[in-house]
C-alpha cells in the first residue's frame, strides 16, 4: 500500500486534530508528515521540502495572514484541497478552477470525497495546478470574500457624522468635488475620489454607471432604453438629469442587475 503524504495548514488545532483523525479514519494509508498553523511556518518548511508532501489541505484564513501569501513566498507544486468556511460564491470560484474544497464543519464523508478526486485526478497522470493557477484562485477568493465599506465619517454643519452605505442611493460627482446622496434625500461631501470608492464599495450592492455615477441597486426603479443603445437609469430619490449607461457597458450593467 502506498502512503499518501499530507500536510495541514490549519491555526485552529482542535480543527487540526480533527482532521487528521478523519483523514486517517478515511484512508489508514494515509500519513500527516506535519502541520503548519501560520503563513511564516508554511513558507519557511515548503521552501525547505517542495517535494516533502504528497498533498496539502489549507485553511484560507491563518492567524499571521491569509493562505495566498504562501505562495507569493514559496512555490506549491502539489495538489490543494482547501478547508473553509467561506460561501457559494467563494466555493464556485474553487470548482471553476478544478481545486477540491470541504466547507467547515466537516465530516468523514466530506474528507472521503475530497480524498477520491484527488486519487480519480492527481493519480490519474493529471498534472496538479500550478503556483499561478492557485495565486488566480486566490485572487477571485479575495474579490469574493474582501471587506467592503459598511460606513462613512461625513463632515455635516461642523460635525462628523457615521453614514451607513447601504442608506446611499448614488455617489456623483461635479466640478471636481465627490457627493454621497441617501436614501432620505440628505447629501453629502465625500473625502474619496471615485476610482477610490469603487475600491472600497461591495460591488454586487453599487455599479459604476458612467463616468459621474456609482448607483446603489436598491435606488433604481426604472431602466429605459435610450439613444444609439445605450440605457436610462431612474432612481429614488428623484434626480433631475439622466443617469446613461453607455452601449459598451450595457451587457456589465444587465450582469450586474441579473447576479
Amino acid at each position: 500500500m502506498n502512503t499518501l503524504r499530507i500536510i495541514i495548514v490549519e491555526d485552529e488545532a482542535a480543527t487540526a486534530r480533527n482532521l487528521a483523525h478523519l483523514l486517517h479514519s478515511a484512508d489508514d494509508g494515509i500519513f500527516v508528515v506535519t502541520t503548519l498553523t501560520s503563513v511564516t511556518d508554511a513558507v519557511e518548511w515548503f521552501n525547505l521540502n517542495p517535494e516533502g508532501y504528497d498533498l496539502l489541505f489549507m485553511d484560507i484564513r491563518l492567524a499571521d495572514g491569509v493562505s495566498f501569501d504562501i505562495f507569493k513566498k514559496a512555490v506549491i507544486l502539489k495538489p490543494v484541497i482547501f478547508v473553509t468556511a467561506y460561501n457559494d460564491y467563494a466555493i464556485q470560484a474553487f470548482k471553476n478552477n478544478g481545486i477540491d474544497y470541504i466547507l467547515k464543519p466537516f465530516d468523514e464523508q466530506e474528507i472521503y470525497k475530497a480524498l477520491q478526486k484527488y486519487n480519480n485526478l492527481f493519480l490519474s497522470g493529471q498534472k496538479a495546478p500550478d503556483t499561478l493557477q492557485i495565486g488566480q484562485l486566490f485572487e477571485q477568493i479575495n474579490q469574493l470574500t474582501r471587506s467592503y465599506k459598511k460606513a462613512f465619517l461625513v463632515h455635516f454643519r461642523e460635525k462628523l457624522i457615521p453614514v451607513e452605505t447601504v442608506k446611499i442611493a448614488w455617489f456623483y460627482t461635479a466640478n471636481e468635488i465627490v457627493y454621497a446622496h441617501t436614501t432620505d434625500d440628505r447629501q453629502y461631501i465625500m473625502e474619496y475620489t471615485m476610482e477610490q470608492l469603487e475600491q472600497q464599495l461591495d460591488p454586487h450592492l453599487f455599479f459604476r454607471a458612467n463616468r459621474q455615477f456609482i448607483i446603489n441597486r436598491y435606488a433604481i426603479t426604472e431602466v429605459d432604453f435610450y439613444f444609439n443603445g445605450r440605457l436610462s437609469i431612474k432612481v429614488k430619490p428623484e434626480l433631475p438629469e439622466r443617469i446613461l449607461i453607455s452601449k459598451a457597458r450595457v451587457p456589465d450593467f444587465k450582469s450586474w442587475m441579473n447576479s
